[in-house]
């Protein structure tokens, strides 16, 4: 094991930098845009896009490097709400021309779809467990500023 995965700069700014570690100074720092949504994704997929799209921009977490990421989370959404969908109109467990009971393939492709999007939700930022790990430090006054509650000015 490696240990811990590194965490990137822009999280550590905004936790404060509790190591008190240096900062990486030759850091890549795309421009935060929304990418582009890809042509292929299925329709479960684009209205993912639009939906988290918007909000990963206003917290400054995506990138047009991020594209392929977030459209594999997308697909992998779009394909987990199409077995989802199949499930409720087919059984969960379907008998065989032998006899046998097995599980639906609908079941397996959403399995499989579910656990690469909470891959995918970790490294986004987009699952609660990976939110709990950030906590935004609020602004701190200037020494030039006065606060009306400041107990050193009552």
């Amino acid at each position: 094991m490696r240990g811990r995965k590194p965490v990137p700069t822009a999280l550590r700014l905004v936790t404060g930098n509790q190591g008190k570690r240096p900062f990486k100074q030759h850091e890549p720092k795309p421009k935060v845009a929304i990418p582009t949504c890809p042509a292929h994704l299925s329709p479960s997929a684009k209205a993912e896009w639009k939906r988290l799209g918007q909000t990963l921009h206003q917290l400054g977490v995506i990138s047009e490097l991020d594209r392929a990421a977030f459209a594999a989370y997308c697909q992998a959404y779009g394909r987990w709400v199409e077995a989802e969908r199949k499930l409720r109109e087919t059984p969960a467990l379907l008998r065989t021309p032998a006899g046998y009971v097995q599980p639906s393939p609908w079941l397996a492709i959403a399995n499989k779809n579910l656990e690469l999007m909470h891959k995918f939700m970790t490294e986004l930022g987009l699952s609660p467990v990976s939110r709990s790990r950030v906590s935004a430090q609020p602004p701190t006054r200037k020494p030039w500023e006065v606060d009306e509650d400041d107990e050193f000015f009552s």
